[in-house]
């Protein structure tokens, strides 16, 4: 696993140039977003729970202070270029064709994966780039037609921005088209709390990439 973010992450330094021109012509900085409105302490995605007996130093329950990313141009062109990274290099499958199982979360290690594959990858990307953990938060969304779908919440000073395998652009949360669920509690990434309305959950966080 060690081998794997090393060689990413190496990987992304090697493409940098290339990708600060497309990131340059795609985004134009940081924007003011706001902040999610948070519900109680809800239920934890199988998915989750799952990853963690196999990666138990992803999962560990240590309360940690709630940090927040400082926003600066440096940063936001750091999170746009792993975000695009990402998306370019990751191979979309869905788990039932990838692993034989309907909800199954991992690094896309072989260079596959679906909608929360492509979000943990992300999120160990930008810590290993040192932004904080409490910062960058697995988000249970769904979409217009009620499937189930993952993406990474960017916490800033700025607002709260979305990291999206179906969209190349960092946005802000608000401008994502879904109906936010729940996602990871800045305090413990494993307590999960409810987002805005109460509703129900999907029955499994993604049917498809």
């Amino acid at each position: 696993m060690v081998g794997f973010i090393g060689k990413s992450v190496m990987a992304l330094g090697m493409a940098g140039t290339a990708l600060v021109a497309v990131v340059a012509t795609s985004f134009a900085g940081p924007d003011v977003s706001s902040f999610a409105m948070l519900g109680p302490e809800t239920s934890i995605p199988y998915g989750w729970v799952d990853f963690c007996q196999r990666y138990r130093g992803e999962c560990q329950t240590d309360y940690r202070t709630p940090q927040d990313i400082d926003l600066t141009a440096a940063n936001f062109n750091k999170i746009a270029r792993i975000n695009l990274w990402v998306n370019k290099n990751i191979t979309p499958i869905a788990d039932n064709e990838h692993w034989g199982l309907v909800d199954a979360w991992d690094y896309p290690t072989d260079g596959k994966g679906d909608c929360e594959d492509y979000a943990l990858l992300k999120r160990r990307m930008l810590i290993e780039e040192g932004f904080p953990r409490e910062a960058l938060l697995l988000t249970v969304v769904k979409e217009k037609n009620g499937d189930g779908h993952s993406v990474l919440t960017i916490r800033t000073n700025r607002g709260e921005f979305i990291l999206d395998n179906l969209a190349d652009q960092v946005r802000p949360w608000t401008k994502a088209p879904y109906r936010f669920v729940k996602r990871q509690s800045q305090q413990d990434p494993n307590i999960w709390v409810a987002i805005g309305a109460p509703t129900s959950a999907p029955a499994y966080v993604s049917n498809g990439p």
